[in-house]
């Protein structure tokens, strides 16, 4: 925006009066103090400029660009600079061809410039700019080729103008400046023209999946070569996929940085790669490789969303083609990491197929696609590596390598004999370590899905699957299960009841859940848990119960328990996603969304969410590409799993039901109808999305945020009553702090911990983890630090995974010490 019209004016004219007497080298940098008063917008008063230079003679224009582009290629040249200098030539060629292209100087500079960008705005310069090269006899820059590659396949008009040209433009083989493409371009240069092949063969990967000719041609192209070179040398490149561009873009004021996203041309070859994976013997390496690659293309990027969704889907699709172990594992791992619709779609097929393949259900497929990785005992695995032995141990949810000598001696680090004598055995152990981690987070988000999935086992293939499982027997033995009505947890060896009578056999197994027991039943194993020193990998025996209030009675149909809340968006996006909901991120545009739902086939229901779009100012409530920051919550609500789908405007306003071919309405059920541990775990979700995506538990947020319009809201929710997750909490550190080594500095009152320091009384919220201070109960504002977690003094604790437990004992034990806090920003609020 221009601050001052007047002096853009004045310099406009000083502008003016230099291109009258063409002068060139003193007018570049008004003409760039000029673009960055309007941002680069040469519309407007910048439009008299742009007329006059090309209607200036034809020598002036040619010296005017000449200058401009070998100021653009001058060493250390700021990127604003370099940016403003690309939107004034944009501005001078639009529509008319450069003379300067005829000199080579500026030529060369020209090429150079085009080639920092992710796509050049003028296709007729690239035409002739690569031709007056080639009429040199000289060959063209990867660099200037890959632009053309990536115009030609994203510009409207680039396949019609550019086609001609990139049908001649084979070599490179694939664009530069990826790290994946520089190692897999420098690997065929030395391997030879039938590496060369195979890698431009990839490259003509064009369609959703490979034809039979296509497979046949690349099959005859791996024939000559070395079937485990190909997988090396292929997965070594696909590891490198998302790594930091080693020839960065110019990125632009607006829209997405291409750094950030895949060069469009590469996205083809990485697809043809995975196909010729798949065509390969089946390798563990394969899979992880393959695995990687398909979480990698789903990164989100702000403006883009997933990265590259196509190429995703062609890692899933080559892992469904692959007859392995670790391939189904991957497939099977992937459902509970991927929240992207289409790729979920193609795994949920893939799974289907294989189920039906096997005559298994899909539930069974996924439980029997969990590997051991080589663990030989529930969480435990030892290998012999010459005369050293690994120890592989699941601790929690992670793997650790531990080593002992020939002589028993257990060391840190691997011996050098090993090292030397055992690299690939090495490599492949510490492969399955994190391999291991990654499995663990993802069967922890299965098995706490299975609460609303009404499962049950038989009690020999519960055991098989689950308790005594190598990797899943980890957190198996360490959940509440029912046996033929008895419920049951694992300690000194085996299953034990309340009473800890061992529990040897039985016919069917549920997984235990807290609705519908006596609280003293409840309160008794969680007494047992801790007997037994049994940290649950989510809360189970702690698990929140939601049962209906008297206002859900009154309301009759909806839930208003959780509305009135505001939340950021892509938090409680991606949460959604993870937790099996489906949501639609709200745009501020004219146009309308369902709301948040879940579906539960299993019961015949679907669960909604009903949310909208907050705020109204563009760049201040929505992000640069237009999806709102923030919502605001509303109603809670069920029906029939085949109802019509609700809606209502991304802004907000009433949601309705779409109704079609005559359909009649469907109303939502009475929440009396709902079965308890639906409505229970239902809303445990939606409190979670709010509980943790709330600005609420923003500690930087006590101005209220954008025009302090939220301070109410900040406040309330941050320093109010507690919810169900927080009373939970407080529950919890009730029997803690007693233990603490700060136990005496420490005591819960109402909603808060309180701690004594020895400059203040610090309040800690057990909902938000916002913190008061006497005197006066002033804020102070500490931010924790990513990946927070509960400090060694704090001992056991029964289950895994509360994040804002870990932060309310961090801050804790910081204050209780509060004289030797030494951050400048602490202790300029805490006044030492």
């Amino acid at each position: 925006m221009i601050e001052s019209p007047a002096e853009y004016a004045r310099l406009v004219e000083v502008i003016l009066g230099m291109v009258e007497r063409e002068e060139t080298e003193a007018l570049i940098p008004e003409l760039l103090a000029l673009g960055a008063m309007a941002d680069d917008d040469w519309g407007h008063l910048g439009r008299k400029v742009v007329d006059a230079v090309r209607e200036a003679d034809g020598a002036y224009r040619v010296a005017l660009v000449h200058a401009l582009a070998l100021r653009y290629d001058v060493p250390d040249t700021e990127a604003t600079v370099r940016r403003s200098i690309v939107a004034l030539l944009n501005s001078l060629a639009h529509g008319t061809t450069s003379p300067a292209n005829e000199l080579r100087e500026s030529r060369h500079a020209l090429m150079r410039l085009a080639a920092d960008q992710d796509t050049h705005h003028d296709h007729v310069q690239l035409i002739r700019l690569a031709e007056l090269e080639e009429a040199d006899g000289r060959e063209l820059p990867g660099e200037f080729v890959a632009v053309v590659r990536r115009t030609h396949l994203t510009y409207w008009n680039g396949k019609k103008e550019l086609g001609a040209l990139v049908a001649r433009l084979t070599d490179p083989v694939v664009n530069p400046g990826e790290a994946w493409s520089d190692l897999a371009l420098a690997d065929v240069a030395e391997r030879g023209p039938a590496w060369r092949e195979l890698l431009a063969h990839a490259v003509t990967a064009s369609a959703a999946r490979p034809s039979a000719k296509w497979n046949k041609a690349a099959r005859a192209l791996i024939a000559p070569l070395d079937e485990d070179a190909v997988r090396e040398r292929l997965t070594g490149w696909l590891r490198l996929v998302g790594r930091p561009r080693t020839r960065p873009l110019l990125n632009r004021r607006w829209g997405v940085d291409p750094n950030l996203a895949f060069d469009p041309y590469n996205a083809d070859a990485l697809r043809g790669l995975t196909w010729i994976l798949a065509l390969l013997p089946a390798h563990p390496d394969t899979a992880r490789t393959l695995g990687a690659l398909v979480e990698t293309s789903l990164k989100k990027v702000a403006g883009l969303g997933p990265v590259n969704p196509k190429t995703a889907n062609a890692g899933v699709n080559a892992l469904a083609r692959i007859d392995s172990d670790a391939a189904l594992a991957e497939l099977a791992r992937l459902t509970t990491r991927v929240t992207y619709k289409g790729t979920v779609k193609l795994l949920g097929a893939a799974l289907d197929t294989r189920a039906e393949a096997l005559g298994l259900t899909r539930d069974e497929v996924e439980e029997l696609a969990v590997p051991a990785y080589g663990l030989t005992d529930v969480g435990r695995a030892e290998i012999q590596l010459g005369d050293t032995t690994a120890l592989l141990e699941i601790h929690g949810a992670k793997a650790a390598l531990r080593w002992r000598t020939a002589a028993g001696k257990e060391v840190k680090s691997v011996p050098a004999a090993a090292k030397r004598d055992h690299a690939d055995e090495l490599k492949e152990l510490k492969a399955a370590a994190k391999d291991i981690d990654k499995m663990l987070s993802a069967q922890v988000e299965r098995l706490d899905r299975q609460f609303l999935a009404r499962r049950s086992w038989p009690y020999a293939a519960w055991r098989e699957r689950y308790l005594d499982h190598p990797l899943v027997g980890t957190l198996a033995r360490r959940l509440l299960w029912v046996v033929d009505g008895t419920t049951v947890g694992y300690a000194d060896g085996e299953l034990r009841t309340l009473t800890d009578d061992p529990v040897t056999t039985g016919t069917d197994v549920t997984l235990w859940h807290p609705v519908g027991r006596e609280p003293a039943e409840v309160v008794a194993w969680r007494d047992w848990l801790e007997r037994h020193a049994v940290t649950q990998p989510f809360k189970q025996a702690h698990r929140e119960v939601y049962l209906l209030t008297d206002a859900e009675r009154a309301t009759g149909t909806y839930s208003n328990r959780f509305a009135a809340h505001i939340v950021r968006q892509h938090q409680l996006h991606s949460l959604a996603a993870v937790r099996g909901w489906r949501n639609k991120l709200r745009l501020c545009v004219d146009d309308e969304a369902p709301p948040a739902t879940r579906e539960l086939p299993q019961w015949g229901l679907r669960a909604e969410y009903w949310i909208e779009g907050e705020g109204e100012e563009y760049g201040v409530d929505t992000t640069e590409s237009g999806s709102y920051l923030r919502l605001r919550t509303d109603q809670v609500r069920f029906y029939p799993i085949d109802a019509p789908q609700n809606s209502a405007h991304c802004c907000g306003g009433e949601y309705r039901m779409w109704l079609r071919d005559g359909v009649d309405p469907v109303e939502p059920l009475p929440l009396t109808d709902i079965p308890p541990l639906v409505l229970s775990e239902v809303l445990r979700d939606v409190d979670l999305f709010v509980g943790v995506a709330s600005v609420g538990n923003d500690p930087t947020w006590q101005d209220g945020g954008p025009g302090g319009r939220f301070q109410e809201y900040w406040t309330s929710y941050g320093f109010g009553e507690l919810n169900q997750s927080a009373e939970t909490r407080r529950a919890l550190l009730e029997r803690l702090v007693p233990r603490l080594a700060i136990a005496d500095r420490c005591t819960i009152e109402g909603r808060f911990l309180h701690v004594k320091g020895e400059l203040h009384t610090y309040k800690i919220h057990l909902g938000s983890g916002n913190i008061l201070m006497t005197p006066n109960d002033q804020y102070l504002c500490i931010v924790p630090k990513s990946g927070t977690g509960a400090s060694p003094q704090t001992g056991y604790l029964p289950f895994e995974g509360d994040r804002t437990l870990a932060v309310v004992l961090s801050k804790a034990m910081l204050l209780a010490d509060d004289t030797k806090i030494t951050d400048p920003t602490i202790v300029s609020q805490i006044g030492r």
